[in-house]
């Protein structure tokens, strides 16, 4: 996906390849998918949770960058164009409140599944999340995001729709919002599609026949494959380390 900068979900790959893993080492039986408790009336739960999570947030981020952007347009109708400048110094922080929502989300998922592999090979006796496993999560991911991703970044700020100051704010407002939301819900989400679906709101709020709907097409074939094709990679992991474990 990274090749064909096209933005993909970091949380669909590790709930597959969990399930994945899960399902060939133990059995379907051993994965928490939460039907019973929805069906009994309990909630969501278990896998069922996160698959909603994961299904509702872009379609949440487009409606809410959509809802936001006529709003924004109506306020500003009459602005002079220099205000663009105060758009580009609110982004600062802006895209500091999405960077930090990102984290508050991302790397929570990442500190799970380390704490939860000690926890199973008894290097903690009960799941509590280590502090060097909180500050490597971070470094990783803070080295990730400086790293570049320029191919996707370039998907993100014209391949869908050619994004101005006043839509890079509105897409990082709505988006900040949504993985907050999400967080506080204990679900976790995809930064990536959560902002590129409040783009494609955006943009159909002000210009639908400008958005690029072929690329928006792209990304959402990427964003149903990557969850079974990380279940398929799980499975074949296992398979392969499976001779050089115990």
């Amino acid at each position: 996906t990274w090749w064909r900068g096209l933005p993909s979900s970091s949380s669909h790959a590790l709930v597959g390849g969990l399930i994945g893993a899960t399902v060939l080492a133990a059995g379907a039986g051993h994965v928490v998918w939460g039907t019973e408790a929805w069906l009994a009336g309990e909630g969501l739960y278990g896998v069922l949770k996160v698959l909603a999570a994961l299904v509702l947030s872009p379609l949440v981020g487009m409606a809410a960058g959509f809802a936001l952007h006529r709003l924004m347009m109506f306020v500003l109708r009459a602005a002079h164009p220099r205000i663009n400048l105060s758009l580009r110094r609110m982004q600062y922080l802006t895209t500091a409140g999405l960077a930090f929502s990102h984290g508050a989300n991302d790397a929570q998922k990442s500190m799970g599944i380390l704490t939860l592999v000690l926890v199973i090979g008894g290097h903690l006796p009960a799941f509590e999340v280590p502090l060097w496993v909180m500050l490597a999560c971070a470094t990783a991911m803070t080295l990730g995001i400086l790293s570049g991703g320029w191919r996707i970044v370039r998907t993100l700020g014209f391949a869908v729709y050619k994004v101005r100051p006043l839509h890079a704010l509105d897409s990082q407002l709505t988006s900040a919002g949504v993985i907050f939301a999400a967080s506080a819900l204990g679900a976790p989400v995809s930064t990536s599609h959560v902002v590129a679906t409040s783009i494609m709101g955006i943009g159909a709020a002000e210009r639908p026949k400008k958005v690029h709907w072929a690329k928006a097409g792209e990304i959402g074939q990427t964003w149903l494959i990557t969850l079974p094709a990380a279940a398929l990679v799980g499975a074949v992991a296992l398979l392969a380390l499976r001779p050089f474990v115990n």
